[in-house]
C-alpha cells in the first residue's frame, strides 16, 4: 500500500510546488483578468466599495497605465466657501449663531431653502437671509505704520492699546494683522481679511521679504558684522541675514538688516547674542511693502499694483 500523502502513480509525495502547479489551473482566468489595466480598476474599485467611481486608463508607449482620477476638487471648487461662513463674513452675526440660522430655514441659495450645514457657496450665488441678500465680504488690504507702544493683538484683556485701536475705521470688514510686531517696535504692518494672503505670507517656504533699521547701544564691531553674515546660531535654530549693512551717513550703532525668517523677535535676540542691546527697531520694508508718504500711527488702503504684486508672489527656492 502506498505511503501516506504519496501519488499512487510515482510514488511521489505532494510537495508544496506540486500542490502550486494543481491549483494554478484553477486561478488562470482571475489571472488574466487581472492583467487587464481596466478589469484591474475596476475590481480594486469593488474591492474598495465603490465600484461607480470612473476610472481613466493612460497608455505610454507601449506600457499601459492604471491611474484613478485626482483626489481633491478643480480651482471653481476650492473658491467655494461654507455657507456659515459666508454669512459670518457678511455680517450677520458668529458662525455658530449661523448654522443656528441655517438649520431653521432662514437662508436660502438661488430662490431655495438651505438647512444643510456643509453646503457651499460658489461665485454668482444669491444668497438671503431672512429675505434679505448677503453680499460675499470684500477683500481689504491695509498697510499701517505702526507705532511704538502697541500691541499686535486683536484685544487685550490688560486693556493696553493694541494696533486693531489704530484701524478700526479703515473698513466695515474685520480685518486682521498679517505676522507681528512687538510693542516696541515700529513700521510697517499689514492688515488684512484675505486668509489665503495671510497663509501665504507668513509660510516660511514664501519667505516674505523683511527689511529692518536697527539702532544698537553701541558700535557693532566689523569682526561680529562678519560673523553675523556668516549666520549665527539661536536656540530655535541658525538666522543669517539675507543682506546686512551699516546705514548710511550715521553711527556704527545703525545697522540695515533684511530676513525672510518670521521667528518670534528673531532680530533682538540676534543681536542680543552678540552682546548688543537694541535700542530702537522699525521695520521698513514688508513684503516689498514700504511705510513712504506714512507717519507714524496712520494707514492706507493698498492700490490694485500692489495687491497684484502680493498675489504674485512664489515660493523661495
Amino acid at each position: 500500500m502506498a505511503g501516506k500523502g504519496k501519488n499512487m502513480q510515482s510514488g511521489k509525495r505532494d510537495g508544496k510546488s506540486n500542490t502550486r502547479k494543481k491549483t494554478k489551473n484553477v486561478t488562470t482566468h482571475n489571472y488574466k483578468r487581472h492583467q487587464d489595466p481596466e478589469n484591474r480598476a475596476k475590481d480594486r474599485l469593488a474591492a474598495a466599495g465603490n465600484p461607480d467611481r470612473p476610472t481613466r486608463v493612460k497608455k505610454e508607449g507601449t506600457i499601459t497605465k492604471f491611474s484613478l482620477p485626482k483626489r481633491g476638487g478643480s480651482a471653481s471648487q476650492k473658491n467655494q466657501t461654507r455657507i456659515n461662513k459666508f454669512l459670518a463674513h457678511g455680517g450677520i452675526a458668529s458662525r455658530r449663531e449661523c448654522e443656528k440660522f441655517i438649520s431653521a430655514g432662514l437662508v436660502s441659495v438661488n430662490g431655495e431653502v438651505v438647512t444643510d450645514l456643509s453646503y457651499k457657496v460658489v461665485e454668482g450665488d444669491e444668497v438671503r437671509f431672512n429675505g434679505t441678500v448677503i453680499e460675499g465680504e470684500k477683500k481689504q488690504y491695509v498697510l499701517l505704520n505702526k507705532p511704538k507702544d502697541f500691541i499686535t493683538t486683536l484685544e487685550d484683556d490688560q486693556g493696553r492699546k493694541t494696533v486693531m485701536d489704530l484701524v478700526s475705521n479703515a473698513c466695515d470688514e474685520r480685518i486682521y494683522p498679517v505676522g507681528r510686531l512687538d510693542r516696541a517696535t515700529t513700521g510697517v504692518l499689514l492688515f488684512t481679511n484675505d486668509g489665503d494672503m495671510v497663509k501665504k505670507l507668513t509660510h516660511p517656504s514664501h519667505g516674505a521679504r523683511k527689511l529692518y533699521h536697527v539702532i544698537l547701544d553701541k558700535a557693532f564691531t566689523q569682526a561680529d558684522f562678519e560673523k553675523l553674515e556668516m549666520g549665527i546660531a539661536l536656540e530655535d535654530g541658525e538666522i543669517k541675514p539675507d543682506k546686512l549693512s551699516y546705514i548710511d551717513d550715521a553711527g556704527r550703532n545703525e545697522i540695515g538688516i533684511e530676513i525672510h525668517s518670521g521667528r518670534n523677535r528673531v532680530v533682538r535676540r540676534t543681536f542680543e547674542s552678540l552682546g548688543y542691546t537694541v535700542t530702537k527697531l522699525d521695520r521698513v520694508i514688508f513684503a516689498d511693502l514700504s511705510k513712504k508718504n506714512l507717519k507714524r500711527g496712520q494707514w492706507r488702503h493698498l492700490d490694485e499694483r500692489e495687491i497684484g504684486m502680493l498675489k504674485m508672489k512664489k515660493k523661495q527656492k
